[in-house]
């Protein structure tokens, strides 16, 4: 049963109601007050004399597929004939809100399936959201890669995750702060691939391009914290902030200067100039990258071998 198709009844009394009566009251105001949580929609309930719990509530917004306020308001909309234009502004922005919050959710749980690293107890079942404070991360790295750290605002990546500024800060005391958690999390994950992948070479030219596959992957196809580790650190203005990231972008291009240390090259080869000319490169395909063109892979096999057929002994 859908709760747009369903007549407006008037109070049921708490002598003559009957389960379906008490089922048909809570897909009543899940279609005329879609945002009401399941404890404010109990409590309606038992001022027009029906008793049912919270989780009673819950059970019956489960079973017709209405159990969150986006589910509820997209049910509103997809059974009116004039769409979202049946849903208030605030309704519609809290739908916009929540189907974001979703998309991140989605996007999370696909990069945790694929690594393995939930970092949670596997008992708790697929559908169990991501935690709250990697859902406030992946929206943050999102805004400093699109618009930059001084025009994103803890108010914008609150929105952006369908959340509260309140709730942001009850995570991360300062936007400072949440960019720093960004950038540990993204070298931090970066760094490892990369080392597993160069891990696997047979020979230093091999071993570099595997390492740059993952790099330009990283950038073109990952997460937004993936995205801004790779090149949101060259456009950031603030200087102070830039030095306390230094540390993490240092071991980063330890990895890479390692990597171009062993490759044999002419005599005479500036390798800290071939270093930062390959990382420099990489780090602007975000700017240009067209999908369907070149693969990550096909553009990183391209510019290491150029580099290799310019400089090799």
């Amino acid at each position: 049963m859908n709760p747009a198709a369903l007549p407006a009844s008037a109070a049921i009394s708490a002598q003559d109601a009957q389960p379906h009566d008490v089922e048909a009251e809570i897909l009543r105001l899940a279609r005329e007050e879609p945002t009401l949580g399941q404890a404010a929609v109990a409590e309606r309930l038992r001022q027009e004399g029906l008793q049912i719990s919270a989780s009673g509530v819950r059970y019956i917004w489960q079973k017709h597929g209405l159990e969150t306020t986006v589910k509820r308001l997209q049910a509103l909309a997809s059974q009116s004939g004039d769409g979202l234009a049946a849903l208030t502004d605030n309704q519609r922005r809290l739908l916009e809100r929540g189907e974001v919050s979703a998309q991140l959710s989605a996007q999370l749980s696909a990069q945790q399936s694929r690594t393995g690293a939930d970092g949670e107890d596997n008992e708790r079942g697929d559908e169990e959201p991501p935690e709250r404070r990697q859902l406030i991360i992946n929206a943050a790295a999102k805004l400093f890669s699109e618009q930059g750290y001084d025009r994103s605002s803890i108010r914008d990546i609150a929105r952006e995750v369908g959340l509260l500024p309140g709730s942001v800060y009850h995570y991360f005391a300062s936007k400072e702060e949440l960019y720093l958690a960004v950038h540990r999390e993204g070298f931090t994950r970066v760094l490892a691939k990369v080392k597993a992948a160069a891990a696997t070479g047979t020979d230093p030219w091999d071993r570099l391009t595997r390492a740059c596959v993952v790099h330009i992957i990283g950038i073109v196809e990952g997460s937004p914290v993936d995205r801004i580790t790779g090149h949101n650190l060259a456009i950031t203005g603030n200087r102070e902030l830039f030095a306390k990231i230094q540390p993490l972008r240092d071991a980063y291009e330890g990895v890479f200067r390692n990597l171009v240390n062993a490759l044999p090259v002419a005599p005479g080869t500036d390798l800290s100039l071939l270093r930062l000319f390959l990382l420099g490169g990489m780090n602007w395909v975000y700017l240009w990258y067209h999908q369907g063109r070149r693969s990550p892979e096909e553009i990183a096999h391209a510019m290491v071998d150029m580099l290799r057929r310019g400089v090799q002994a």
